[in-house]
């Protein structure tokens, strides 16, 4: 303890001394605030909705003594006459890495992983980092500092940007160095998290973001164990994560789906985060909203794309067109759903982008209330400072700025930032604002004058009613000189005007000729007339941007509203039941209530929509096995067992797959982690219900899978020399992962069940459900020894496998499959694309079938998925089996292999209405899915697609012509990035990791 404040001691010396007034000044003459400051005769806004004109602002010490319309000034005041000026609160700033050293990769071999962490006494994962703190990394940055204040910023929270629990922050102060204002206000605000890994550490773990929050579920569980005081060991990272458990969580979420995402985490674990947002939030503001997060909201709106080449132009998708023209109204959406949230300089390239990008946002609907509310009273309270900052109350901190008008106007300029009272001039104060318009006549010709722009680089246009002249001025000191070309074009000569301003509404002064002579120079600044106001008015609001509405979800093929549940009532269909019943010609099939209510021959329902099915075939939806669509994760390689990640935590509700695979007639699917560890992490098995959120897309009380997985992958074969570091190297070492997962899980398990106190385990929780029977196996696999070896592990701790997917050797150890009761979950006639895949054979599924194995044919491809029925279709060919059989190969049987076979997977009475209508045999190549139907709700229609693809098209058009217009004004463009969609498979890995 003693050498922590010794540490933190000399880091206050070096860096805020000149905060200290014991402390010698040697680099000039000490200034005295201690009298105090009047600002009279000013429009202040003590707070964004406590409004005083002609009022008086009273600092002393760095503090504000009162502000009002009658306020007593003491006689020793210095008094400062701010006439036609305004006064705002200094801006706030909650989440920057002011003043901190961007953290770097450690030196050595990067290409070869970390397993283990690299700092002894700490926690076990490198990038869960509670114990640092910013004031102990911060160094003073003068350049930055001065761009902030320059945007209106006085405050700011900083903090190191660096790992996934990143430590606490610090909140300083602006002033320039030098002054004598206060600078450090507080050394620990707020604890700081984030999605990305820490860069001074190449530990492997985590390698995904489903690791990411796994990893964070089980920090809490150790700290709460750690709490109670049953680790020996002594654990300072758990020690600060505990002791800044009271203080405000900020997590950078970065996009909107992650905000959903890790709010429940903070919800399993009583946090309540305070959300750094990605600008898409409004996209889902319902459920935003229900976080009952605070948000910090970025303003860095997308560019225009460069939309000159029309080729280029097609290939930017819909979704990237209305990113730009939607998200500037993201704080307006969170503002008109009552949402709390701050303004946030993050993501931007410099403070000075701040204002451009919040007119903006003003122009796009914004309150100007609530954007002044964002920057002030709203960060302050966020941080617990509602006292000290963000007003201009009695006892807060005299940060203020005072400006030449309203705040949100290009037009106005900033003229001094006052920062515990201490005074930064930004740009020299004049007392009159000369801008405006004004008429004046010499030698009996009348002239237009017109004064614009920064009040630093005014512009001036000097005219006549058939000509304009050349002029220049300058303004300083409240002199005006003006300058401009004489009547006679002949000459290059020119008229000097001086004038001492002391009235802007009428300039007086001398008007000198270029023979010397004077004459006296009165011009007249002209009143606008209410109808041009109105006029102007009514112009600005043809100019509000057109903003195209929100879409479920907000991309191509989105829907306006989500499907509704209906009663349908096919008619002379035939159904292909995939019951005792077979295929019934001519039949009829009412849908009800989201279920499938009677199947028959001449059914009526006066409620129904009735569907012609007369050479059409309705059939149970397609459900694929094994599938890695819809997911921002596969793999989660960061160890040999990964057991406590799930893809039900990156489930991307909006990937396009969905839609294609619904166009192909898929209904469900299971999406599995990859095959990156012999152990991999749970699945997902999800309705594709396009347009809904993720959560909704996963079955109620799903059945509960985990991903294994043997061969070539798993031992890293195919990892590179660098990679091969990580055990098992072997196929034997592979079985020994298994072996001693299982008897840790059962000990665990032993222990757990005797009542006796126990660190909760997240992975071993999960193989514990396994050997208990609660949680089923789909193992990836190839080679029949390894095959059979697992078959005998698991029989050993007295358990089946449920499936092996892929299984291309299946043919030859069916019989083995059968009397072990696994299913096979193979592919159709794929082989040969790496050596563990020689021995493949297109009788695989027919051999296993025929043999007695449950059999399903899957994808693991996304382009595949969507013509499963054509990959059934080939068994038929291949190996002489019914078509009855076929189809079930894709239907029933997959749905046995996931045991959802009581809800989906045939047409039965009392099923859900998972259904597809074909307009051809569904094994055929001709055949189309005109509708498919989940849960009675049609989320594809055929001839709905039509349409949706000419809205797509003309929604294209308008935005492309509404870019290219912009680049027309001059906005600022950028070129068109060809993007290509990854399509994840079994080794895929995450890339943003």
């Amino acid at each position: 303890m003693i050498k922590k404040w010794a540490i933190l001691s000399l880091l206050l010396c070096s860096y805020f001394s000149f905060a200290q007034e014991y402390v010698p000044k040697n680099d000039g003459v000490k200034t005295n605030t201690s009298n105090y400051t009047a600002f009279t005769n000013a429009k202040i806004y003590v707070t964004p909705n406590q409004i005083i004109d002609n009022g008086t602002l009273l600092i002393k010490d760095g503090k504000v003594v009162s502000s009002g319309s009658a306020v007593s000034i003491p006689k020793n005041a210095v008094i400062i006459d701010v006439s036609g000026k305004t006064i705002y609160p200094s801006f706030i700033d909650i989440y920057t890495d002011f003043g901190i050293k961007k953290p770097s990769t450690p030196s050595g071999n990067s290409r070869s992983p970390q397993y283990d962490a690299s700092r002894e006494g700490y926690y076990w994962n490198d990038h869960i980092r509670p114990d640092q703190n910013a004031v102990d990394h911060f160094e003073f940055d003068s350049k930055k500092a001065e761009e902030l204040r320059k945007a209106g910023f006085g405050v700011v929270t900083s903090h190191i940007d660096d790992g996934i629990i990143q430590g606490t922050g610090m909140l300083v102060t602006l002033a320039p160095e030098g002054s004598d204002a206060t600078r450090l206000l507080d050394e620990k605000v707020g604890q700081f998290s984030g999605t990305s890994k820490s860069k001074t550490s190449r530990q492997a773990y985590p390698t995904s973001l489903m690791g990411t929050m796994a990893l964070l579920r089980q920090v809490n569980h150790d700290a709460e164990w750690y709490a109670k005081g049953n680790i020996k060991e002594k654990d300072r990272a758990l020690e600060a994560y505990l002791a800044n458990k009271n203080v405000v969580q900020f997590f950078d979420a970065g996009k909107k789906v992650n905000a959903l995402r890790f709010d429940k985490i903070g919800d399993q674990f009583g946090i309540q985060y305070v959300f750094v947002g990605g600008g898409d939030e409004y996209e889902l503001i319902n459920d935003i909203k229900a976080t009952n997060a605070t948000f910090i909201l970025p303003l860095d709106f997308p560019d225009a794309y460069d939309m000159e080449d029309p080729l280029l132009a097609q290939s930017v998708s819909l979704e990237d067109l209305r990113a730009w023209n939607q998200s500037p109204s993201n704080p307006k959406v969170f503002a008109d759903n009552n949402i709390p949230f701050a303004l946030t300089t993050h993501q931007l390239k410099g403070a000075k982008e701040l204002m451009p990008n919040l007119l903006k946002a003003i122009e796009y609907g914004l309150d100007k209330t609530k954007a002044l509310e964002a920057l002030t009273i709203v960060p302050a309270s966020i941080i617990g400072k509602s006292s000290e900052l963000g007003h201009l109350k009695s006892g807060a901190h005299a940060n203020f700025l005072i400006t030449s008008g309203d705040i949100f106007d290009k037009e106005t300029t900033i003229y001094q930032n006052w920062i515990t009272g201490v005074k930064d001039e930004i740009k020299p104060m004049h007392t009159k604002d000369i801008r405006g318009h004004y008429t004046f006549n010499l030698d009996n010709t009348n002239y237009n004058l017109e004064i614009s722009g920064d009040e630093d680089k005014l512009k001036s246009k000097v005219k006549t009613e058939d000509k304009e002249y050349g002029s220049k001025l300058s303004y300083k000191d409240d002199w005006m000189q003006l300058t401009f070309a004489t009547a006679d074009s002949t000459k290059q000569e020119f008229i000097r005007v001086v004038s001492n301003i002391k009235d802007s509404n009428n300039l007086n002064g001398k008007a000198i000729y270029p023979n010397g002579t004077e004459v006296t120079f009165f011009a007249t600044k002209q009143i606008k007339e209410e109808k041009e106001d109105v006029k102007k008015k009514d112009k600005k609001e043809d100019e509000t941007p057109k903003i195209y509405p929100v879409t479920y979800p907000n991309m191509a093929y989105g829907m306006t509203t989500l499907p509704q549940q209906e009663t349908l009532l096919f008619k002379n269909v035939t159904v292909w039941t995939n019951e005792k019943e077979g295929i019934l010609e001519n039949t009829d099939v009412l849908i009800k209530n989201g279920k499938i209510a009677k199947i028959g021959t001449n059914l009526t329902d006066g409620n129904a929509k009735v569907i012609d099915g007369k050479g059409k075939h309705l059939t149970s939806g397609i459900i694929d096995e094994h599938s890695h669509i819809a997911t921002e994760s596969v793999n989660e390689a960061g160890h040999n067992s990964t057991a406590e990640v799930t893809i039900e935590d990156v489930l991307d509700a909006e990937d396009v797959d969905i839609y294609r695979n619904l166009a192909g007639g898929v209904t469900s699917i299971q999406i599995l982690h990859g095959s990156a560890n012999p152990i991999g992490g749970r699945s997902a098995i999800i309705k594709l219900k396009w347009g809904e959120k993720a959560e909704n897309l996963v079955y109620n009380n799903s059945p509960k899978f985990i991903k294994f997985a043997l061969g070539e992958n798993v031992k890293q074969s195919n990892w590179g020399d660098n990679a091969r570091t990580r055990f098992p190297q072997t196929r034997m070492g592979v079985e020994q992962v298994f072996t001693d997962y299982f008897q840790r899980a059962k000990e665990y398990d032993a222990l757990k069940k005797s009542g006796k106190p126990y660190r909760k385990d997240l992975e071993l929780e999960v193989i514990a459900e396994i050997l208990n029977k609660e949680r089923f196996v789909s193992c990836h696999s190839y080679v029949q020894s390894e095959i059979n070896m697992l078959m005998k592990v698991a029989e050993k701790y007295n358990f089946n496998i449920n499936t092996f997917t892929h299984i291309l050797e299946g043919y030859k150890v069916a019989d083995k499959m059968v009397q072990h009761g696994v299913g096979g979950s193979t592919f159709s006639d794929w082989w040969a694309y790496k050596y563990e895949v020689n021995d493949a054979i297109p009788f695989n599924a027919p051999i296993m079938h025929n043999a007695g194995v449950l059999v399903a044919i899957n994808s693991d491809d996304a382009e595949m998925s969507r013509r499963l029925n054509q990959e059934a279709a080939k068994s038929v060919k291949y190996g002489d089996i019914s078509e009855e059989d076929a189809w079930k190969f894709v239907t029933l049987n997959p749905a046995k292999l996931l045991h959802i076979d009581d809800r989906v997977g045939s047409i039965k009475v009392g099923k859900d209405a998972d259904v597809v209508l074909w307009s051809d045999h569904p094994l055929s190549i001709y055949a189309k899915a005109e509708k498919t139907i989940i849960e009675g709700k049609v989320y594809f229609d055929l001839e709905r697609d039509a349409q949706l693809r000419e809205a797509i098209k003309k929604e294209k058009n308008e935005l492309t012509m509404l870019m290219l217009q912009a680049k027309n004004k001059g906005l600022k463009t950028k070129p068109i990035e060809k993007k290509e969609k990854e399509l994840l498979h079994c080794d895929s890995i995450d890339h943003q990791f």
